[in-house]
């Protein structure tokens, strides 16, 4: 159900402006304020509190004082507090998604999908929450016992992407309350509305005071500087940029504080002569364009067999031509704005390079005039080695074809990157496939498939994709520490 103007406007309103400290909604320091913006109008639709440095010792100060007694919180109170939240987030579920639409720009459809993928972290650590464990026995001598525990980590230090406003943050932020840990987490510049909206869900929920705060900044590296390097922070999540991704594990270096690093992609989607054209169109669809091409699991470069790379450009051409460019909250709309000019900049010339290195421009390939920052669904093929499309990350909607003629070329091609988050592999031969998990460098992997995400499976990446993992089993892990004592058998 499509909303109307004043309904955009009400909802808004009820995103609150301030800084989140130690439970209370207050200005940053000085009164300043930044701008959100809409990319598909340019319009200003909130002004929020601009944290300062010092409003980030605060927040970290708060949490701090926090830590103790969330960390002596019995896990079926932290437990009960993520489900309450989610079960908030399930009411609120098409506000969420309009408000994410409306800060972001990606379609509705697939806002309301990151509410139910986002949500699913709040309900799965709620889960893990009351089944952290450890162990106990007899030393190998028979001259005590060994008990292993696990204690929460402690103060946590969150830096979240624009492009997934809500389940970057529920996905830092439910294991860590699940673990016995405290947060400050600093949303995105460009879409902050979301974790604002979040955490006050959080509150709602009876999230006590101090546990979760939230500084917006237009600012970032200015405020988290002093954050990191305070020596009561204990953990630092981030996920970004791999470039980014460095200085920060740098800087963390200095108090050797636990990092998780879920940094850039440039996903290989490998197609072989024997997979079914049509599964793979369908795959290729959902791992290029979710997110308008704005994701760190985009499949960022098509190695398809020579023997059936024609009749593969021929349909994902012909589907990404059907593809409806528009606002995000109109209906059927399929491809929304890029989240900003530099993003559209970024796409022209990387199409531009391929083109001039000799590929085919098979649809789209250019901006959009007008307001917004909107470029074409685009499908280039014949990609020549060498070309930038190749190395760099394209975070938009453009789907780029290389050719390969055996396994082995795939597999190289498809490793020839410094990065390793994610990798697709489309063939019906079960042997290749099981080859392709052990040879492709990656975190993850689709076999047969275009989406992998789950908040029952580790998400994470290998090689200069970053380090640590997020959501299952493994998720909870990040946020605790082992800890071993001896108790002697006399």
């Amino acid at each position: 159900m499509r909303m109307s103007a004043q309904q955009e406007k009400e909802l808004l309103e009820q995103v609150p402006t301030g800084l989140f400290i130690a439970g209370e909604w207050v200005d940053a320091e000085g009164g300043r304020t930044f701008d959100v913006h809409d990319p598909a109008t340019n319009a200003v639709i909130r002004s929020i509190a601009d944290a300062s440095p010092a409003d980030g010792i605060r927040a970290l100060d708060a949490a701090v004082a926090a830590q103790d007694e969330w960390a002596a919180t019995a896990p079926r109170v932290r437990s009960d507090i993520l489900r309450r939240a989610w079960e908030l987030l399930q009411e609120r579920k098409e506000d969420a998604a309009l408000l994410m639409t409306l800060e972001m720009g990606k379609p509705l459809a697939e806002a309301r999908g990151e509410v139910a993928y986002g949500g699913e972290f709040l309900r799965w650590f709620s889960e893990e929450a009351v089944r952290i464990s450890g162990r106990y026995g007899t030393n190998p001598e028979g001259t005590g016992r060994m008990v292993v525990s696990q204690r929460p980590v402690g103060p946590s230090f969150f830096i979240t992407p624009w492009n997934f406003p809500l389940a970057m943050a529920t996905r830092k932020i439910a294991p860590a309350l699940a673990a016995g840990c405290t947060v400050v987490i600093k949303p995105p510049a460009l879409t902050p509305l979301s974790t604002i909206f979040l955490v006050k869900l959080l509150e709602e929920a009876g999230l006590p005071k101090g546990v979760v705060n939230v500084v917006a900044t237009s600012s970032s590296s200015k405020l988290s500087g002093p954050i990191i390097a305070d020596p009561r922070l204990r953990k630092l999540s981030f996920t970004g940029s791999t470039e980014v991704g460095r200085k920060l594990i740098a800087q963390a270096a200095e108090g050797v504080l636990r990092v998780s690093m879920e940094l850039g992609g440039n996903a290989p989607f490998v197609v072989f002569e024997d997979a079914d054209l049509d599964k793979a169109v369908d795959g290729a669809m959902a791992a290029k364009f979710r997110n308008i091409g704005q994701a760190c699991t985009a499949a960022n470069r098509f190695i398809v067999h020579e023997s059936v790379a024609e009749a593969f450009a021929d349909k994902v051409t012909a589907r990404v031509k059907a593809m409806k460019i528009g606002r995000g909250t109109e209906d059927g709309v399929a491809i929304g704005p890029l989240i900003d000019q530099d993003a559209v900049a970024k796409a022209v010339e990387l199409v531009d390079d391929a083109v001039t290195r000799g590929a085919t421009l098979r649809t789209g390939g250019s901006a959009i005039e007008g307001e917004g920052t909107f470029f074409e669904p685009t499908v280039i093929a014949d990609v020549q080695a060498g070309s930038d499309i190749l190395r760099e990350e394209i975070f938009g909607p453009v789907l780029a074809i290389a050719t390969f003629g055996d396994e082995d070329e795939a597999v190289r091609l498809a490793n020839d990157t410094e990065y390793g988050l994610v990798s697709y592999v489309y063939t019906q031969d079960l042997a290749r496939g099981h080859r392709m998990i052990d040879r492709l460098e990656t975190g993850m992997m689709g076999l047969n498939v275009g989406v992998v995400s789950n908040a029952a499976a580790p998400f994470g990446g290998v090689k200069q994709s970053g380090v640590g993992r997020e959501g299952g089993l493994e998720g909870i892990h990040e946020y605790l520490s082992t800890k071993y004592t001896l108790i002697p058998a006399d």
